[in-house]
């Protein structure tokens, strides 16, 4: 009894300063210049221009595909290359990270014309090289192994833990890709690492899930899960053993999080019109711990965990297509709480995708939403409408040449948590997030480290002395 009365007097003062607000959510979609009514799917972050920030890069589906930077207070498109923008192309997945260890990010465009199987176009893996892209699958050398099966997800892995990125395509009616830049050539080794299965691929994420190396998680559709526990750079799926495999049900959105702030991640899973899961690791098994609200079914695209107020407890925020998005916070516990929405509910919403990221650089996520497949619509941006002294902190892991170092996990460390999170390799669902720990930080929180680990598996400790800062830590 005394333990459930904790949980409300914990919700409730979580809850207060929300409630000075007539809603969690701001709309700031005014800040997009020019935000026509468009076809748009992925979406991701990552810094296009090489000016050290991030940018949001918004697929277009039969439109084109944009870089939205922001400058002087609004959110402007600043790349018009055809290579880029490529309309004609259909792009719907996208993800971003180092793959040829210049220590500037590739992006990966996955480009589906038709709903499964075979597919008229391939994907573009663009290196942006000063102000020049160039499409790497347009290289004579690199064309032998080009996707031409319709996909939905990508997601990017450091599987040996050195640095050099592959890409995992998550398929949809044909076989897993898995590619890689070796001696200067982009070579699919699904085969090799026993990932080149035929499914209906739809979500995907790396990280330090039961490993110390990155282990890949796949959601999908019309078959079982994958969960593929990293052995010495190969794949082994063992979904069955660890109890992911939901076959009955059909994956859609997945995130990492980590659900009792217990310093290690676990799997948020939306199942489309199916049961949605929170899988937590307990006795060498996941153990799904979803309740209703969180578990009710919908018709989900994206799962996104951010701590989007900055009150040191995660949300959870679901887009869903054809019907109103949802927003919970993770108290405590394992305590999952729904939190009323009108801003940002978006009940005539065909949301597809959506990604965060401070793109303004003042220690607040912004949540871009992206509407497309069965209606045009505009893009949407919010932000939480937080209350005043709020500190926060941010992390921004670098691998040894300079790149994001995606797959990584940062934990924080203090008297109140021990809080994990992932720099996001992608594509929960056709999106991925900044490559930056963001961390609002707890009332009578002290005593903060940082602790990351590497996607080698190793890890390094950080004492914190002053927060509402962004610190980057490079690998040695």
């Amino acid at each position: 009894m005394i333990k459930y009365l904790k949980k409300i007097v914990v919700l409730f003062f979580l809850l207060i300063p929300n409630s000075l607000y007539a809603d969690f959510f701001e709309d700031i979609t005014n800040q997009i210049v020019d935000n026509p009514k468009r076809l748009s799917y992925g979406v991701s972050v990552t810094d296009v221009n090489q000016d050290g920030n991030f940018d949001f890069i918004v697929t277009g589906f039969g439109y084109l595909n944009l870089a939205l930077s922001y400058e002087n207070g609004k959110l402007i498109n600043i790349v018009n290359q055809k290579k880029f923008t490529d309309e004609f192309r259909r792009t719907i997945g996208v993800a971003a990270c180092d793959i040829d260890k210049d220590g500037y990010e590739e992006i990966y465009f996955l480009n589906t014309d038709t709903y499964s199987g075979t597919k008229k176009y391939s994907d573009r893996l663009i290196d942006l090289e000063k102000d020049k892209y160039v499409d790497l699958f347009e290289i004579e050398k690199n064309q032998r192994d080009l996707n031409l099966t319709a996909g939905r997800s990508v997601v990017c892995v450091d599987r040996k833990g050195d640095g050099n990125y592959g890409v995992y395509v998550a398929n949809y009616g044909g076989p897993t890709r898995f590619y890689e830049y070796s001696d200067e050539i982009i070579v699919d080794k699904s085969v090799q690492l026993n990932l080149a299965k035929v499914t209906g691929g739809r979500a995907v994420v790396a990280g330090h899930i039961i490993s110390d190396k990155i282990d890949v998680f796949a959601a999908n559709e019309r078959g079982a899960n994958f969960l593929y526990k990293n052995n010495e750079g190969k794949f082994l799926d063992v979904a069955n053993e660890y109890r992911v495999e939901d076959f009955l049900q059909n994956g859609r959105g997945t995130a990492l999080s980590d659900i009792y702030y217990r310093g290690r991640l676990d799997i948020l899973n939306g199942n489309w019109g199916g049961f949605h899961r929170a899988y937590v690791l307990k006795d060498n098994i996941f153990q799904d711990i979803a309740k209703p609200p969180f578990d009710e079914p919908s018709r989900i695209r994206t799962v996104i965990s951010a701590d989007l107020d900055n009150d040191g407890y995660d949300e959870v925020f679901m887009n869903n297509i054809g019907e109103p998005n949802k927003l919970f916070k993770i108290l405590d516990d394992g305590l999952i709480e729904q939190i009323p929405l009108d801003v940002g509910l978006e009940p005539n919403g065909y949301g597809t995708g959506a990604a965060v990221a401070d793109i303004d650089n003042d220690g607040v996520l912004e949540l871009l939403v992206s509407h497309g497949e069965s209606f045009d619509q505009p893009l949407s941006l919010y932000k939480a409408k937080i209350g005043s002294n709020r500190k926060y902190l941010r992390v921004k892991p670098l691998n040894k040449y300079g790149a994001p170092a995606r797959g990584a996990t940062v934990t924080l460390i203090s008297n109140l948590r021990k809080h994990s999170k992932t720099i996001d390799a992608g594509s929960g669902y056709l999106c991925q997030m900044e490559p930056i720990a963001h961390y609002g930080i707890r009332k009578k929180e002290k005593n903060i480290k940082i602790q990351v680990k590497w996607t080698n598996g190793k890890t390094e400790k950080f004492s914190i002395k002053d927060l509402n800062q962004t610190i980057t830590i490079k690998q040695k």
